[in-house]
């Protein structure tokens, strides 16, 4: 239990920095939506998707070995970080030089011929994310969870600062006809969408400035530390890659197929209508996927805690018994926030105060449902990092690309958004399933496999139940009260499987 509280204590810092933070940021979403058009939201929402990509690429699983052979190797932790920060650093400004030169040739790849000064924000914000990385899962690993929470929530709020500078009062300063000479330095009109990616870049640079105390090279250069560290690393990398490629690469697809079916079988649509329609569906499915985030924020909490605390567990005896009963606790908030969520979507959508996007809130639950298969999959696979056989880890994800891409390839033109939700569903689905069948050949962990399937049965019954017997017309109080006896109904039915021994007669 030491254990178990200690986990949740560190998952709780994280949380508050994590969730907090990237709930500062997802306000942003409906600021976003406000002021832009569905199209000018679908830049944002494709721009963002390479960047979850490239962070990952950068990085290359650098993040876990340093966890993994730190642990194994306590005499030579600093050297094994030092040689980490030198990997990072040197692929990173490498990959800055090449996106810089040729920014031009990507933009017009991507169909933004206009802006390549896109290209090389971009370029600046994954380089300097990527080398960030490093230092700041040190802190995770050094257990200085406040120390990483608070350069978080300095970079959430210099992010969302200059955003509200650039486009609350510089725009309106301009547009009202009253720029003073702060206005007329700092803003230019069509720059437009520009102002988000400028603004998420002057904060990656003050979170890298503000690192820099911790990014100490004392254990000097040795090569052969990092080829022993790539070996393990490389498989993380194809994960890393293959999870951003399930999480985001729809977003790319949607536009581009999109774009060609509009323009075969609409008559007489232009390249430039097809492209904004496209753009615009984009959008919606972007900001509907944000309301699901908050799902995503605990997961990522319970990550950046869990990781560093089972590699220093793993010696004790009681390890798996830890990994099943955080597995109980985990499923039970997962499931939690999902009713939460989709009993009160009716509140949530306003989230996203613009009306044109409530077309796609259908999505809603089932990328909820997605993302509990994730939570699920991020717990059981620890197996392979545990066992040192993240090829495996590879394995799985790959067969989860290989889903995704094939999904989204058949029934995007048909099905649009929709498709692209349910392939993510069915994508995380089947890769918790092959993580947790093959964890138990090679890395066997007595999860109450019972108790899991209870929870998330009664949690996706009482939504079902919720949306097809609604005693009331509307949302009016009756209703709320329905959805809150639902969601208690669930809370009792966890008291009692958590608390068997639970004597009613005494009470």
């Amino acid at each position: 239990m030491s254990a178990l509280k200690k986990l949740i204590g560190q998952t709780a810092i994280y949380g508050s920095s994590s969730i907090i933070g990237r709930f500062l940021n997802y306000l942003l979403t409906p600021f976003y939506v406000h002021i832009y058009s569905n199209e000018q939201y679908g830049i944002i929402t494709e721009m963002y998707a390479y960047v979850a990509f490239l962070v990952v690429f950068l990085t290359y699983g650098m993040e876990t070995a340093l966890f993994r052979f730190s642990t194994n190797k306590p005499n030579e932790r600093k050297s094994i970080y030092s040689n980490t920060l030198f990997s990072i650093t040197a692929t990173s400004s490498v990959f800055i030089l090449i996106a810089s030169l040729f920014s031009n040739d990507i933009a017009i790849l991507l169909k933004y011929p206009d802006h390549a000064e896109y290209i090389i924000w971009f370029s600046l914000i994954v380089g300097i994310d990527a080398i960030s990385a490093i230092p700041l899962a040190n802190l995770r690993l050094k257990e200085k969870a406040k120390k990483f929470a608070l350069i978080n929530f300095l970079n959430v709020g210099i992010n969302i600062g200059l955003n509200l500078f650039f486009l609350v009062y510089c725009k309106q300063m301009y547009e009202g006809g009253n720029p003073n000479w702060i206005v007329n330095q700092f803003y230019e009109p069509q720059v437009g969408v520009g102002y988000v990616f400028i603004s998420n870049l002057i904060a990656s640079l003050v979170k890298f400035i503000v690192l820099i105390p911790e990014m100490n090279f004392q254990g000097g250069f040795d090569f052969s530390i990092i080829r022993e560290m790539l070996k393990y690393a490389y498989p993380m990398l194809l994960v890393g890659l293959a999870y951003v490629v399930n999480e985001t690469l729809d977003r790319a697809m949607l536009k581009e197929l999109l774009y060609r079916q509009y323009l075969n079988e609409i008559p007489e649509i232009t390249s430039s209508q097809a492209l904004i329609k496209a753009q615009s569906a984009n959008g919606i499915y972007g900001a509907n996927y944000k309301i699901t985030m908050i799902i995503s924020m605990f997961i990522q909490a319970f990550r950046y805690a869990s990781e560093p605390f089972f590699f220093r567990d793993q010696s004790n005896e009681k390890s798996k018994e830890t990994l099943s009963k955080v597995m109980n606790y985990f499923v039970i908030t997962l499931v939690f926030i999902f009713l939460v969520i989709t009993l009160y979507l009716h509140l949530f959508k306003y989230f996203i105060p613009n009306e044109s996007y409530w077309i796609g809130l259908k999505v809603v639950p089932i990328l909820l449902a997605a993302n509990i298969c994730l939570g699920l999959y991020t717990n059981v696979s620890m197996w392979y990092k545990l066992a040192d056989k993240t090829i495996y880890g590879a394995l799985i994800s790959f067969i989860g690309v290989i889903i995704t891409l094939s999904i989204n390839l058949l029934f995007i033109p048909k099905y649009g958004y929709v498709a692209s939700a349910y392939a993510t569903l069915i994508c995380y689905g089947s890769m918790m399933i092959i993580g947790y069948v093959l964890g138990q050949i090679y890395y066997p962990i007595p999860y109450s496999i019972k108790k899991i399937c209870i929870y998330i049965c009664v949690g996706f019954g009482l939504y079902y139940v919720s949306e097809k017997f609604n005693p009331s017309v509307g949302y009016d109080l009756f209703t709320y009260l329905y959805h809150g006896l639902l969601l208690l109904i669930y809370l009792v039915i966890v008291l009692i499987m958590e608390r068997p021994k639970f004597n009613f007669k005494s009470v």
